[in-house]
């Protein structure tokens, strides 16, 4: 049994774009989590960590995915 997953055709200038916008998303929540740990609120500081790492998630998806490039046997 050969799991098949629908793959995405992104153009190249589009899925960076992406990318970028991801990473300054990354940037900005960790300077907010940074920001809010010094005043000592630490629930906003833990919304702001969760929120860089779903971002840094999305973001190391953006490119080819594995089983993408691997062709199944026929």
């Amino acid at each position: 049994m050969t799991a098949t997953l629908p793959s995405k055709s992104v153009p190249p200038r589009v899925a960076s774009d992406n990318r970028e916008q991801l990473l300054e998303s990354v940037r900005q929540h960790e300077g907010l989590a940074q920001q809010a740990a010094s005043q000592g609120d630490l629930a906003e500081a833990a919304r702001a960590i969760l929120a860089a790492l779903d971002a840094e998630r999305r973001m190391a998806a953006q490119g080819p995915q594995v089983l993408q490039l691997i062709k199944p046997r026929s």
